[in-house]
């Protein structure tokens, strides 16, 4: 029985296998499932089921009900296989792993920002200092007096006084 065994099992094929050697994504904007399942090297029901476990792993169903993955989404895919096939871990596990990667992604995120990786280029980045301190010197500054009258002093000087109500009524004297 050993032998039999043995030999049923030199047909399985192993569970850990390497992606498929330069497998690129094509620049595509969308991708059915059959491709991303032959860019993954997985079944088609494999990438079904990783949906369901990976809440990152989500594809547009077209007007059809036919899944649509973008390129980033296929990334994600490749990112789980690597995960659970090459490195070992279980779902729960490889799940933790992206929720590790989200939470260091945010304050990554803010320092690109502040040191101007994010921009692309820390030039534009100190441009639009620059400009915003300009701006909030200019405002800052008190207002000019020169030349400017406020409102009710040019009314005042503007129009003469107008009289009273006691004035008014009042009967002026005949001479």
């Amino acid at each position: 029985m050993g032998a039999l065994w043995s030999l049923g099992m030199a047909h399985h094929q192993p569970i850990r296998r390497n992606p498929p050697s330069g497998a690129e994504i094509p620049d595509k904007l969308y991708f059915r499932i059959g491709e991303v399942s032959r860019l993954c090297d997985v079944p088609a029901y494999v990438l079904r089921f990783w949906e369901s476990e990976f809440p990152q792993l989500k594809p547009h169903k077209g007007g059809t009900g036919q899944r649509l993955y973008r390129r980033r989404d296929v990334e994600t895919a490749l990112q789980i296989k690597s995960l659970l096939y090459d490195e070992g871990y279980t779902i729960p596990g490889a799940r933790q792993v992206f929720k590790a990667e989200q939470r260091q992604k945010a304050p990554q995120l803010a320092l690109d920002i502040e040191m101007g990786a994010a921009s692309g280029s820390s030039g534009q980045l100190r441009k639009l200092q620059k400009e915003l301190r300009e701006l909030l010197a200019f405002l800052s500054r008190p207002p000019e007096r020169s030349g400017v009258q406020s409102i009710r002093a040019s009314r005042a000087s503007a129009s003469p006084k107008r009289p009273s109500t006691e004035q008014l009524f009042t009967p002026k004297p005949e001479l």
